[in-house]
């Protein structure tokens, strides 16, 4: 199943809504990572509260994914851990790092719109350097 990925402005939504396969998490992955370049998207807001579980696997591929989006530049903030999520991860030794976490959607967008301000970046041509 591929996980659809939504373009408002320079920001992306992603709404993982049902568990994914490894193979499917892995698909995701580089769906996120492509449509962060093509679109030199400065942000992204990741949701997984219908998730009810996250393993170890899709842990580390959130983790994954939210550091080669940095490393392209885009801001990604993370929405709707579910308590009983959080108390698994922390049970199994896995924790989101580096990772911003928010209740929802609205917030994740609200820390995403407050990130890119912080760092100078109001959408224009990623190429153009202020000295």
């Amino acid at each position: 199943m591929k996980v659809p990925i939504i373009r408002l402005g320079k920001v992306l939504l992603v709404s993982i809504q049902v568990d994914l396969t490894d193979a499917a998490a892995l698909q995701f992955q580089e769906d996120l990572i492509n449509r962060i370049s093509e679109t030199e998207a400065l942000g992204v807001a990741i949701d997984i509260t219908s998730l009810d579980v996250v393993d170890s696997y899709m842990a580390r591929v959130i983790n994954d994914t939210a550091s080669m989006a940095r490393l392209l530049g885009a801001e990604v903030v993370i929405s709707g851990v579910q308590p009983f999520v959080a108390l698994a991860l922390v049970e199994m030794g896995r924790e989101l790092i580096n990772v911003d976490c928010v209740f929802n959607l609205e917030q994740a967008l609200k820390k995403l719109e407050v990130s890119i301000a912080a760092r100078g970046d109001r959408g224009g041509n990623r190429d153009t350097y202020e000295w």
